[in-house]
């Protein structure tokens, strides 16, 4: 259940210009109390911008509708306008997630403009799967969070690890494997 009280995000960033994280923010606080941690880039992982949001919602049907999908639909427009402002390579890196039970986070790290817009209009086509990819028949206990990459050969969002039992987990053609 949508709480009429906004709810907090710490809107982490580096990178991203003050202009964009106004705009991001400017739709963000329609609905939620933004506060801001801008972050040194340490250069780890190569990326020129990061912007990271934990919605403090769980993903799916409900969520979108609160938030109104028009207003996805412009927090989309300004993740794939800032990845056109920077060009390709690791220019940006979007960090995407939703608390519930499992945490649900997608992590777009595309060198390509293109697949990076691609990816970005097609995070919310995941709810509709959702049930699908997290059977926990097909998955480790305890699930705490799965994590979502966009996969450029079947040009659609995969799950590329999940958490359980505080270990990390990848799917391999034997099932799922715990790596360090």
């Amino acid at each position: 259940m949508m709480s009429e009280v906004p709810q907090k995000i710490i809107l982490k960033h580096y990178g991203i210009s003050p202009w964009e994280v106004n705009v991001v923010t400017s739709i963000l606080d329609k609905k939620f109390f933004i506060e801001h941690d801008e972050l040194e880039n340490d250069f780890s992982d190569k990326f020129v911008s990061l912007i990271e949001i934990p919605f403090p919602y769980a993903f799916n049907a409900e969520f979108f509708k609160w938030f109104e999908y028009k207003e996805w639909d412009r927090l989309k427009g300004i993740f794939k306008e800032m990845k056109r402002r920077r060009g390709d390579g690791k220019a940006i890196k979007l960090d995407l997630s939703f608390s519930g039970k499992p945490t649900i986070r997608f992590l777009v790290e595309l060198d390509d403009s293109q697949w990076f817009r691609t990816a970005v209009e097609k995070i919310d086509f995941v709810v509709e799967l959702l049930d699908y990819h997290l059977n926990p028949e097909k998955l480790p206990d305890n699930l705490s969070e799965a994590v979502y990459q966009f996969d450029k050969d079947s040009m659609r969002w995969k799950l590329n690890y999940v958490i359980a039992d505080k270990q990390k987990f990848v799917n391999s053609d034997d099932g799922w494997k715990v790596i360090i």
